[in-house]
């Protein structure tokens, strides 16, 4: 009886010394990895752009959000080669895209009587969400505040990052319904940005770059896009996977865009194979070799493992835009570090 007490009691004291030491481990686990995530952690900008997503509010009626200009509006953003994929259903839209350095931005457009409302899906659509007070009023305010020149002065300060005042913003916007009805809405709606001479445009010869180049895609009519021949500034979104095609040039088309998967096939979760890579690097240099913009949409989210090993190949293999829903992480986050002690410290 004696003995099985004293085993008893050794036991309880071998249980108690290990639960101690887990304990201990534990806390030391969590304390390197909150020290790692305030290590690791991109540090939030401090400027202009900030300030106004801090405060932005949907749009009131028919009129965009206001705010007073900052003199500090772009500093310190570095324009990254990045699509923001469905902007508007971020929680403050094209500023927060800007705001993380992206210089293409996604916007569905439905003609809803003579107005163009943006959203995913018809039933979502608001009166007041539209592409004037969501996308065009806030670019001419911001580049009327920037004093941007027009592109035909040979010598201009051009575009709305001050740190790359060259790097021109994409206007993506993806056509929703009959795209020969919304045509001449479009560019009547463009018309405050053409007006000033702030877009790329192709004069019949060359191509004039300016600080917005606005880009179609969806239900946008080629036949439209090409009809003018001497002066257009409304770009076609081209068919990746049919590129080799003659009819898209760099004088009518900007992107050349397919989703991932028809392209190259599945992606497991060891990320893509060899011959994955070598189809996705032909596609890219056969978009390149005609001037355009290579974009992948539909890649993986999750798990962010997976997401983070499509994008490195992606940009590794020199892709023209990357698409993308998760800005931070995208665009401030080291890829190689998202995850940490099994832990993922990024990604939404």
């Amino acid at each position: 009886m004696a003995e099985i007490t004293l085993n008893w009691r050794r036991f309880m004291i071998v249980f108690g010394v290990l639960c101690c030491m887990g304990i201990i481990a534990r806390i030391i686990y969590i304390s390197l990895v909150a020290v790692l995530i305030n290590r690791l952690s991109p540090r939030t900008p401090r400027n202009g752009l900030q300030d106004i997503v801090k405060s932005w509010k949907e749009p009131d009626g028919s009129d965009a959000y206001r705010f007073p200009w900052p003199e500090d509006f772009s500093r310190d953003i570095v324009p990254e080669a990045c699509h923001s994929h469905n902007d508007y259903w971020r929680k403050v839209p094209l500023y927060e895209a800007l705001a993380a350095g992206c210089v293409s931005i996604e916007a569905d457009i439905w003609l809803e009587g003579n107005d163009l409302l943006v959203g995913h899906v018809k039933k979502v659509l608001k009166s007041s969400r539209t592409l004037r007070t969501l996308y065009i009023d806030p670019i001419v305010n911001i580049l009327s505040n920037r004093n941007v020149s027009n592109t035909s002065e040979p010598i201009k300060e051009v575009g709305i990052f001050e740190t790359d005042p060259n790097a021109a913003v994409i206007l993506m916007l993806d056509f929703k319904t009959d795209g020969h009805d919304l045509w001449p809405v479009v560019l009547s709606q463009l018309e405050p940005l053409r007006q000033k001479g702030w877009l790329t445009y192709f004069n019949g010869i060359d191509i004039v770059p300016g600080p917005i180049t606005v880009v179609g895609t969806g239900n946008t009519p080629f036949d439209l896009v090409v009809a003018n021949s001497t002066y257009r500034y409304l770009f076609f979104d081209a068919p990746l996977l049919d590129i080799s095609n003659s009819s898209y040039t760099v004088q009518n088309s900007y992107y050349a865009s397919t989703a991932l998967k028809p392209a190259i096939g599945r992606i497991w979760l060891r990320g893509l194979s060899r011959g994955q890579v070598n189809a996705m690097k032909i596609q890219i240099k056969a978009a390149g070799a005609k001037g355009l913009k290579s974009r992948y949409w539909d890649t993986p989210a999750w798990p962010i493992s997976l997401r983070d090993k499509a994008w490195n190949t992606l940009v590794e293999n020199g892709v023209g835009m990357l698409n993308i829903d998760d800005l931070i992480s995208a665009t401030r986050w080291n890829w190689d570090r998202c995850v940490v002690a099994g832990l993922t410290l990024c990604g939404a």
